[in-house]
């Protein structure tokens, strides 16, 4: 199965240009596995391409970081990509310099920016914009597979095989071998192998440090930090609760979501199929529509913020937009009833979005008496990305 023939990628990379040299970089991030390469290599087919996985480049630019310098003063190509760069941060020396000094653009690609602000002075001093590969969205795949990536996930690999546990079980392993041990990014790899099946269980739930830390059998501290690398390496970021209360007391506990659902899937030793009608499918299919909503704001370089509501006594709902643009709550039962309202319907007595969805499997649109939007969610996939919803 061709992946080039299945997808078509929507991120737009556009490098602003300094009118006095006529330079200019951008950074590209995504997960390992997102389609960066790719992508480029596709958009950008006259660039000149430096692969730091290449190990005769890797060493030769390691050694001596001076000598990217030379080939471009030497060959004056337009523009240049420089990808996995954090394997040698000390290349962006030469990429700064070359900024102020020659019309060259770049392209700057990783998987995470954890070393490059650890040994590089600055991320080119606000020189480079950055933009942000997420896995596949459902506006990019003709005829999409609720359920298949419910189960597989959404990294275009995973999404498109036919048998993709193995590749899933291989993925996890490579992220430790090449983004953990290579980089020495912690000593206890042990450890931390057993925090990323613990991220697994607790995925979508109420951080709470402690509990964590002792069941991986380190300090609370060290449980920070080891969810500070999974964002840092962009396997996972934080969602954090809705703090503005007026009447109710709120949780003020963040949520912590790995950034595809087969991931996830693959380092939950308690998940086998995704089977509708289950707990672990209506989880998945929550986690699959906040990814959606996130890549879709990224996408439409939106700033708006993502929270969640929830109140001490558990009323819940599963995402805010902005200053409250959208309260949107998924719910994965075919038939929506007044039990699957009752979170939105205590935020509406609180606070007055402008918009409430309940986003389902059920058939069709309806509004109910005090405004509350039931949508399938097709149609508000369809409509986020036509930018109806927000």
């Amino acid at each position: 199965m061709s992946l080039i023939s299945e997808y078509s990628r929507l991120l737009s990379i556009d490098i602003p240009i300094n009118p006095l040299t006529g330079s200019g970089a951008a950074f590209l991030w995504g997960a390992r596995g997102t389609g960066k390469t790719t992508l480029l290599r596709q958009k950008f087919p006259q660039a000149k391409y430096y692969d730091l996985l290449k190990s005769d480049l890797f060493t030769e630019l390691t050694l001596e970081p001076h000598r990217l310098r030379e080939e471009i003063l030497a060959r004056k190509p337009k523009l240049i990509i420089l990808d996995e760069i954090q394997k040698i941060p000390r290349l962006l020396d030469e990429v700064h310099w070359l900024l102020e000094n020659t019309a060259t653009l770049f392209i700057l690609c990783g998987s995470s920016a954890r070393k490059l602000k650890r040994e590089a002075k600055n991320l080119l001093g606000g020189r480079a914009v950055s933009f942000y590969l997420f896995p596949l969205v459902t506006r990019e795949i003709p005829h999409f597979q609720l359920e298949r990536a419910l189960q597989s996930g959404l990294v275009p690999r995973h999404y498109l095989s036919e048998k993709p546990r193995p590749l899933l079980k291989a993925y996890t392993q490579n992220y430790l071998k090449e983004e953990i041990i290579e980089e020495a990014i912690v000593r206890n790899i042990p450890s931390f192998a057993r925090f990323l099946n613990t991220v697994a269980l607790t995925h979508g739930q109420l951080l709470n440090y402690a509990n964590i830390a002792r069941e991986v059998g380190v300090s609370p501290g060290t449980v920070r930090d080891y969810y500070q690398i999974l964002e840092d390496t962009l396997l996972g970021h934080t969602l954090e609760p809705w703090r503005k209360q007026k009447d109710r007391r709120l949780i003020e506990t963040a949520k912590f979501y790995l950034f595809d659902v087969g991931v996830a899937n693959s380092l939950n030793p308690e998940i086998e199929q995704v089977v509708p009608g289950t707990d672990i499918f209506g989880n998945a299919f929550e986690h699959f529509l906040i990814e959606e909503v996130k890549a879709c704001l990224s996408y439409r370089e939106k700033d708006d913020p993502l929270t969640f509501w929830r109140t001490a006594s558990g009323y819940e709902v599963d995402l805010i937009i902005g200053n409250l643009k959208a309260a949107l709550e998924f719910k994965a039962a075919i038939k929506v009833s007044s039990r699957h309202l009752k979170g939105m319907r205590a935020l509406k007595e609180e606070q007055t979005p402008k918009r409430c969805l309940l986003v389902s499997r059920e058939p069709g649109y309806r509004k109910t008496e005090d405004g509350i939007e039931l949508m399938h969610w097709k149609d508000f996939c369809r409509k986020l990305w036509e930018g109806q919803i927000v």
